[in-house]
C-alpha cells in the first residue's frame, strides 16, 4: 500500500503539471455537480443515482451529511479497485471526489433564493449535472461511484456492467419512493433524463468534427489553404472508375466553421471540384481528442 500511495502522489503531481487543463476542467465540473446537488437535489428532496443517491437518501432518513457518505463511499471504492484503475483515471477521479466533497461543504454555508416551481428545478439540476458530466467524460475523468465499479469489473472479468448499474440505480429510485414519496421521485427521474440527454449533447459538441473528402484539379492549393486553417490534410492517389484518370484525393477533418471557408475557397478556385462532407462523431489523435482521455 505504501508503494501504491507513493506512486499515486508522484503521478498525481505529474498530471497537475503536464495536464493542468484537464485537472482544471475536472475541478470545475465537480464544483458544478456539488452546486447542483446542494442547491437543488437536497433542497427539493430529489433522488439521485449511485453513491450520491445513497448519500442523499441517508441524509433524508437519518440527517447524515451527504458529504461524508460520498467521500467515504468513493474512497472505499478506490481502495477496492485501485489495482485495476489506470493511474490517470485514478488521479482525476480522486481530484473529482475531493472537489465535489469540498464543494458540498462550501455551498452549504451560502443559501441562495431558489425557484418555487419543482419542474423548473428538476430541469435546472439535470442541465447542470449533465453539462458537468459531459465535461468530465471529454477529458477522461470520472465522478467516482459506479464508474469505478464499471472500470474495475471490465478489466478484471471483461464484463460490461451497464445493466448492473441500471439495476442498482433502479433499486435506489425504488427505495426513494418510500422515503421522499412518488411525486419527488418522478420529478427526480425527469431531472435524470435531462441529465442523460445533456451529457450526450455536451460530449458530441466537444467531439464534433466534419470529415471532408475532396477531389480537385488544384490539390496543392487546397492543401495549403487547409494548412492555413491550422488543420492537417492527407493526400491519397485515386483513380477514376469510369475515366481511368489519375486523381489525387484529399482527406481532412475540420470544424464546422472551417467547412464554410473551404467551400467558399473551392467555389472561387475550382468550381468543378468534388467534395463530400460528413459528420465525424469522435476524432482521436494529435490536434484533436487526446488518447490519454480514454
Amino acid at each position: 500500500m505504501k508503494n501504491f500511495l507513493r506512486s499515486f502522489v508522484y503521478h498525481t503531481a505529474k498530471i497537475f503539471k503536464e495536464e493542468w487543463k484537464a485537472v482544471l476542467i475536472v475541478m470545475i465540473a465537480s464544483s458544478i455537480q456539488a452546486f447542483a446537488v446542494n442547491y437543488f437535489t437536497l433542497h427539493y428532496r430529489f433522488p439521485d443515482l449511485g453513491v450520491s443517491g445513497i448519500a442523499v437518501l441517508t441524509n433524508y432518513m437519518f440527517g447524515i451529511s451527504p458529504n461524508w457518505v460520498i467521500l467515504t463511499g468513493n474512497i472505499l471504492l478506490v481502495l477496492w479497485a485501485h489495482k485495476d484503475l489506470n493511474v490517470r483515471f485514478l488521479a482525476l477521479t480522486v481530484i473529482a471526489i475531493m472537489t465535489f466533497s469540498t464543494g458540498l461543504s462550501v455551498f452549504a454555508r451560502f443559501p441562495l433564493p431558489l425557484p418555487e416551481d419543482k419542474f423548473m428545478a428538476t430541469v435546472i439540476v439535470g442541465l447542470l449535472k449533465g453539462s458537468a458530466g459531459g465535461l468530465l467524460f471529454n477529458v477522461g475523468g470520472s465522478g467516482g461511484g459506479t464508474d469505478i465499479i464499471a472500470v474495475a469489473m471490465r478489466r478484471r472479468y471483461g464484463l460490461e456492467v451497464g445493466r448492473f448499474s441500471i439495476f442498482i440505480n433502479f433499486f435506489i429510485l425504488a427505495l426513494s419512493i418510500g422515503v421522499i414519496g412518488l411525486e419527488s421521485v418522478v420529478y427526480g427521474a425527469v431531472g435524470l433524463y435531462v441529465n442523460g440527454i445533456t451529457v450526450d449533447s455536451v460530449t458530441r459538441t466537444f467531439d464534433k468534427r466534419k470529415q471532408a473528402i475532396i477531389i480537385t484539379n488544384i490539390p496543392d492549393e487546397v492543401s495549403k489553404f487547409i494548412n492555413s486553417l491550422g488543420k492537417g490534410v492527407t493526400r491519397l492517389e485515386g483513380k477514376g472508375g469510369y475515366t481511368g484518370q489519375e486523381r489525387p484525393v484529399l482527406i481532412t477533418l475540420l470544424e464546422p466553421r472551417h467547412v464554410v471557408m473551404l467551400k467558399r475557397f473551392l467555389k472561387e478556385r475550382d468550381e468543378r471540384a468534388f467534395v463530400s462532407i460528413c459528420d465525424a462523431s469522435e476524432v482521436l489523435g494529435k490536434g484533436f481528442k487526446s488518447w490519454r482521455s480514454l
